[in-house]
């Protein structure tokens, strides 16, 4: 016999939630209107809108698509992985890593030749990086040279692609023929100083908004970086950057992490039809997704009651060997926890990429104003990238 749901039992199930006149949805409705007038802020992958409340037109902000020098630094960061990759895929027999070295080899020679403080200057001129330029270029260049030098050398003495070697003279720093500057720390280096000026600029924004953190309703929508990532507020960096750039008086409960939301292209609010219904959408996924908080403590007062954990962010010690989430950087010195990081947001799914850089400068960031001058760079601030660098190991 086919089955089908019996009319009565789906009567009785609609009746209280799934249809516009349930108790459920009746019960949403109203306690959303008590929040009409609450400013609430929806946080795409690469934008920011602020919908005041009371009908007010919203106010956004792009961080992402603007962002000067990412691309720069990004594809220098990537080096540091590229070497161990090509050496993996050789070891996996992919014909091609061979030509793909050699492409890599000549793109580092190219981008050497273009890099300079002028062009960090005047044509990148991220104004959180002010002062900076020289190093950044220094960097680069010292990054660009190690590869190429690595890969020619390693094309001629394919022995030099040991995953132990590599990581004790190239990753680590702690071998033999170890580098001045291992790729650990300019990729560390590379990270923070991308979040940096993204950091920097969202929280210059934020504040200039007069924003009632209190009452505010925060909606991480949408995705946000890897399919599999920033569903926690643990592993989304916009959780940690807003809950300190309020001075901790954004309540937790408030903000969602809504992965599946509607997405929200920054040119169609410019249609007033548009962005009202776009508010009020955000709004009921919000107080819907909240409606049965209120109920819960009505209901069981007397039994445990959940908390979002904010601080959860374990510290690593040399006898650390696994964790459970993101390691906490205590300072610019604290190299195993900044590498950790590293390896964290490679090896778990569910992390963004930019939580490797992301928590030490938003700290930082917070704690000095938002002054990225006094902010102390893992991997860059105390380490001196040679200039004209071109190392030569024994064979």
């Amino acid at each position: 016999m086919r089955y089908e749901t019996h009319p009565e039992f789906k009567m009785l199930f609609e009746l209280f939630t799934s249809t516009p006149n349930s108790i459920g949805t009746q019960l949403q409705r109203r306690l959303g209107a008590a929040h009409a007038d609450d400013p609430l802020l929806v946080a795409t992958g690469s934008d920011l809108v602020l919908f005041p409340g009371s009908g007010q037109p919203p106010v956004t902000e792009s961080f992402r698509l603007s962002t000067r020098g990412f691309f720069e630094l990004t594809g220098v960061s990537h080096l540091g992985i590229a070497i161990p990759y090509l050496a993996r895929l050789r070891e996996a027999g992919f014909a091609g890593w061979e030509s793909h070295a050699r492409a890599l080899i000549t793109q580092c020679h190219s981008v050497r030749h273009v890099n300079s403080i002028a062009y960090w200057r005047d044509t990148v001129a991220v104004e959180a990086w002010a002062g900076l330029e020289d190093k950044i270029t220094d960097l680069i260049d010292y990054s660009c040279a190690v590869t190429a030098d690595y890969l020619e050398r390693s094309l001629a003495d394919p022995t030099l692609f040991d995953f132990e070697y590599m990581r004790a003279n190239l990753l680590e720093g702690d071998g033999p023929d170890a580098l001045p500057v291992p790729l650990n720390d300019m990729m560390a280096a590379t990270f923070a100083l991308v979040f940096l000026d993204t950091g920097y600029r969202i929280i210059n924004w934020l504040h200039a908004q007069n924003i009632r953190w209190e009452r505010l309703m925060v909606m991480i929508s949408g995705r946000a970086g890897r399919p599999t990532a920033g569903v926690t507020w643990q592993t989304n960096s916009m959780c940690h950057l807003l809950y300190q750039a309020s001075a901790r008086k954004l309540n937790p409960e408030r903000l969602l992490i809504a992965p599946h939301a509607p997405g929200l292209v920054l040119r169609e609010l410019a249609s007033p039809e548009f962005c009202a219904r776009a508010e009020a959408d955000y709004r009921h996924i919000w107080y819907s997704s909240l409606s049965s908080v209120e109920m819960s403590r009505l209901m069981w007062p007397d039994y445990p009651a959940f908390t979002k954990a904010v601080e959860a962010a374990p510290v690593v010690d040399p006898e650390t060997r696994t964790v459970t989430e993101i390691p906490m950087v205590r300072s610019v010195h604290d190299r195993r926890a900044i590498i950790s990081r590293l390896r964290h947001v490679m090896e778990d799914p569910a992390q963004q990429i930019a939580m490797a850089g992301s928590q030490f400068m938003i700290d930082q960031l917070c704690a000095n104003g938002n002054r990225p001058e006094l902010v102390e760079i893992p991997g860059f601030t105390h380490i001196h990238y040679p200039k004209g660098y071109a190392q030569r190991y024994a064979s």
